[in-house]
């Protein structure tokens, strides 16, 4: 689980190891793999006709992005526990929200990056419009936030806690 803050990540010490194996891998055995991938392709013949090659290539540049990714968040991480029940929204947290107003119309999420989004609970990033009006208010407060039409859309924060997992 991840709480960002400006530029630090906080992140567990869980998904700490987890993103540093990921780029253990990603920057060793499975660069090694991709860098074979292309050097057998181009062994095929004319490279403007190479579908092998050129899906290889490409597979190299996502793959060398998501080096870069682990890499920048890795540096700027601080590992640490997820946050404290306060009773105000942080990211790392799990937030029910009603819209307008209305307790039957409601919405739990955590309040999380993307590597932490979790099969069993909708994620939403602490800079997304919603995670952006909702971060750092209180239990029982109101907040506004920007849907992608431009329009303004008020929830009421019920509950916030710290995600367990």
């Amino acid at each position: 689980m991840t709480q960002t803050s400006e530029n630090v990540t906080w992140l567990t010490q869980e998904a700490y190891d987890q993103l540093k194996a990921e780029l253990e891998h990603l920057s060793g055995p499975a660069r090694a793999e991709i860098t074979e991938k292309i050097a057998a392709a181009r062994e095929e013949g004319d490279l403007k006709e190479n579908a092998g090659y050129h899906a290889a290539k490409e597979e190299q540049g996502k793959q060398e992005l998501r080096v870069r990714q682990l890499t920048q968040l890795l540096q700027t991480a601080k590992v640490g526990e997820a946050p404290a029940a306060t009773g105000v929204v942080a990211p790392g947290m799990v937030v029910t929200i009603a819209f307008d107003g209305d307790p039957d119309d409601t919405l739990t999420f955590l309040l999380a990056s993307r590597e932490y989004a979790s099969s069993d609970i909708e994620t939403y990033s602490p800079q997304s419009p919603l995670g952006t009006g909702v971060n750092g208010k209180k239990v029982g407060a109101e907040a506004e936030y920007e849907l992608p039409n431009g329009k303004k859309a008020a929830v009421k924060i019920l509950d916030a806690k710290p995600y367990t997992g």
